[in-house]
């Protein structure tokens, strides 16, 4: 594999190494660190991500390696910005594909008028709730433990900043969007949010992180392409096997 491409280098895993990852639709983020860090065999590294992604999200995912992984609150206190698809008039337990719908509204009275304006609602500092079907710990245990064993719990406001919300395509029932956002914004909890603010309901169907920080997507590997290359760099690494 050519090194002329500016992402291909002779990496410094155990000094540490930032690395721009497209995760795969249906990967959880640690799905992706044990991908990396077994590559990396027979090294004991330590590998983390910065900022998880939901397993039905898409897009960059920030991994450090070595000593690294002690700036990784920094690289995920740092800004997103989402790209993704809604669907108006139905909701989900999960606020996203992973569960069924439960229920539908008629949205046939709702204008694009009132889909551009309803996005003023959820810019600026917001307060929101986070999915019972999340990663968030109460008491030690995931909320998503608990939701599916059917288990009711206490969800926790949290405060968030959301400089941008951008309709880009209304084609009902689905409506694309763009957000930028602080850390520790739920996507699926503004979407669920936004549906209500239209009388209506909806639920997240498409999201992709696009960027956190000054770090892009366009810039990322795809985890095979990062992994091979690191196998074929191994290789290289190999004494030559004398002839008998």
């Amino acid at each position: 594999m050519s090194t002329e491409n500016s992402k291909f280098k002779d990496f410094n895993f155990a000094e540490g190494e930032l690395l721009l990852i497209n995760k795969p639709y249906k990967w959880t983020s640690f799905d992706v660190v044990g991908k990396i860090r077994n590559s990396l065999k027979p090294l004991k590294l330590k590998v983390g991500h910065a900022g998880t992604l939901d397993p039905l999200a898409t897009g960059l995912l920030i991994i450090c390696t070595g000593k690294l992984t002690k700036q990784i609150d920094t690289f995920q206190a740092e800004e997103k910005e989402y790209t993704g698809t809604l669907i108006l008039g139905a909701t989900t337990p999960s606020f996203d594909m992973e569960t069924e719908v439960d229920e539908t509204f008629d949205i046939s009275q709702i204008t694009n008028e009132q889909i551009y304006s309803a996005t003023t609602q959820f810019t600026g500092d917001i307060e929101q709730y986070p999915p019972a079907h999340s990663a968030v710990k109460i008491n030690g245990e995931r909320l998503y433990v608990k939701a599916r064993l059917g288990e009711e719990v206490e969800l926790r406001k949290r405060f968030v900043t959301v400089p941008a919300f951008e309709i880009t395509r209304i084609e009902l029932p689905e409506v694309d969007f763009r957000i930028v956002c602080s850390k520790g914004t739920y996507i699926r909890s503004l979407v669920s949010d936004f549906g209500k603010a239209l009388n209506s309901g909806a639920y997240l169907s498409k999201l992709t992180r696009t960027r956190s920080g000054n770090f892009l997507l366009s810039n990322s590997f795809e985890v095979n392409e990062l992994v091979n290359y690191i196998r074929s760099k191994k290789e290289e690494a190999k004494p030559a096997t004398e002839e008998a």
